[in-house]
């Protein structure tokens, strides 16, 4: 995944992936759970973990690790 590709050749110890919601709407979608759980499985792989996902709108944010969607 590309995701990883700066992460690996930065050597990083892990990510926290982040998207906007252009709508305001943060809840986070059936797509981003899948790509979630995608990602943390990927990382486990690479020994990248992934920390968390967050979800910006133009004031705020959401947090899937705060919210215990992680």
């Amino acid at each position: 995944m590309e995701v990883f590709a700066d992460p690996l050749r930065e050597r990083a110890t892990a990510v926290i992936v982040a998207h906007n919601h252009p709508s305001g709407n943060l809840m986070p979608s059936a797509d981003d759970r899948n790509v979630t759980k995608r990602l943390k499985s990927a990382g486990e792989l690479l020994g990248i973990p992934v920390l968390d996902h967050l979800i910006f709108s133009d004031e705020t944010f959401h947090s899937m690790l705060e919210e215990n969607e992680f």
